[in-house]
């Protein structure tokens, strides 16, 4: 039996969310304003378009059931995200800061996917209201678009739960308040909380009221954009550290987090996954470092522990997908660049603001490995996985299985697709791994000392289709191009 589709209570929803965009637009136009910038009447505009456009979706979709069915939040997360890009990009476009509409987009979808591969040359040129514009897009990216619509949407009659399952698939957020508004309340209050002390954390190691907060907007979120050329590496030691600080919290599930803002410290140490990312960070950043040292044949200290810093930032950055280009470890020695690029595939904590395979996938699929060892000297014995004291069943490890082969496969069509398209092999692995893992900087021109600018055209729209991949994690957005998925 069909089911019809609620067109309606799409249109309602998308519209919703683009006067929540607009609003935010609203708020940059008020940075432009503080800072008496020329781009003030092309933010204006744009915020006017995409408010006028949100609250005629309102208008269309006003009289619906309220029925929000999986569907439909399947429609809507998989499409809000392309159409906050689209209104996202017009800033860039009306102000004349990326005047290519292709650029543009790509900015824009590169900055609310938390990717941040950015086709900007010189970032230092742009507007104090274009870049709080995009490290914005970073920030309300991070957390998520649906999350925070779960906190409005019952205040409009429409239920959450669909949107929420859609947007967050695999090992994911548990529901930390017996309703979801107050669930995305509780993510979003906690989110704010850090990005406020964050920035204010840097303001104290001396960058300014501004870079600090657009720095703690594009980290907490794992995103990467920053206000200089040079990155992070522009400042000094205590805001390497800072910033460092803030990219391993953003990659840790924010449900942990909850329960350590309210005291439950045994969550978190008898959490598996946790583990997993925290000693990652440690052996991979141990490595770096001694290889560092070694290399750079010194007994001074403050050499040790500039190797240690740059070592750590670098190894954080990359677990977390933050990609914020600190420092360049392409020009590192031995197997160092090597060793950073394995780094691409992982990825934080699930239900964190980071992208990535995650860790969680990672430890079933090396405990399945060792358990299938097992079962091969003990044939009879029934031998599971487990994870956090919890046998994992068919159907999820089937589906943890499905995720990371696919994973992999379109890394290997992404790549033969950009080759056959005008990139050499090595720019097509980092480009296409980066974008998917919602990393960033990729190899060669699109490096951590380069960016994406250079790239043939039909590359970057392949690439912004592998960012919101990576973002939905595959299968939301691969669902709705399945005949079986309208049928019941």
């Amino acid at each position: 039996m069909t089911r019809t589709f609620n067109f309606k209570i799409v249109w309602f929803s998308l519209g919703a969310l683009l006067v929540i965009e607009a609003l935010f637009m609203f708020l940059t136009l008020g940075i432009s304003f503080l800072y008496g910038e020329s781009d003030f009447m092309a933010i204006l505009y744009a915020a006017l378009i995409t408010l006028g456009v949100g609250v005629l979706g309102l208008l269309v979709g006003r009289r619906n059931d309220k029925r929000l069915g999986k569907r439909e939040g399947y429609i809507i997360v998989a499409s809000v995200w392309v159409v906050f890009s689209l209104f996202g990009m017009l800033p860039y476009y009306f102000s004349g800061a990326i005047p290519h509409y292709t650029n543009a987009f790509f900015e824009s979808i590169s900055g609310f996917t938390t990717t941040a591969a950015s086709v900007v040359e010189d970032v230092e040129s742009l507007s104090h209201g274009m870049l709080f514009w995009r490290s914005l897009t970073n920030w309300l990216g991070g957390m998520g678009i649906i999350v925070l619509s779960l906190a409005i949407f019952p205040f409009l009659g429409v239920g959450g739960m669909s949107l929420f399952t859609a947007e967050v698939t695999g090992a994911t957020y548990e529901k930390i308040r017996p309703k979801m508004k107050d669930t995305a309340k509780y993510l979003w209050g906690m989110y704010l909380l850090l990005t406020v002390a964050e920035a204010v954390l840097l303001r104290v190691c001396g960058m300014g009221w501004f870079d600090a907060v657009c720095h703690s907007f594009t980290t907490i979120s794992t995103g990467g954009f920053s206000t200089k050329n040079a990155g992070v590496a522009a400042y000094g030691a205590g805001v390497h550290y800072v910033v460092l600080l803030f990219m391993i919290v953003g990659g840790i599930n924010f449900t942990l987090l909850y329960f350590l803002f309210k005291g439950k410290l045994n969550r978190l140490r008898e959490d598996e996954e946790l583990k997993w990312y925290v000693n990652a960070i440690v052996l991979f950043s141990f490595i770096a470092t001694v290889v560092l040292i070694v290399f750079s044949d010194t007994q001074n200290w403050r050499m040790w522990e500039a190797s240690f810093r740059q070592a750590t930032f670098n190894v954080v950055a990359l677990i977390t997908t933050t990609g914020f280009a600190g420092f360049d470890y392409t020009l590192w020695p031995s197997i160092l660049p090597l060793l950073m690029f394995l780094l691409y595939f992982t990825g934080g904590s699930a239900g964190s603001t980071s992208g990535g395979i995650k860790w969680s996938r990672i430890a079933f699929l090396c405990k399945n490995v060792l358990c299938e060892y097992k079962r091969r000297i003990h044939p009879n014995a029934i031998i599971p996985v487990r994870l956090n004291g919890k046998v994992i069943n068919s159907g999820v490890a089937n589906g943890i299985t499905a995720f990371i082969a696919i994973y992999l496969g379109l890394i290997v069509v992404g790549i033969v697709v950009c080759v056959l398209s005008g990139l050499s092999p090595t720019e097509a692995l980092g480009a296409v791994t980066a974008s998917i893992g919602n990393v960033g900087p990729g190899l060669g021109a699109s490096g951590p000392a380069g960016n994406y600018a250079m790239m043939p055209e039909i590359v970057k729209w392949i690439l912004a289709v592998y960012m919101l991949l990576g973002r939905l994690e595959l299968f939301t957005v691969m669902l709705i191009f399945t005949p079986a998925f309208w049928r019941k």
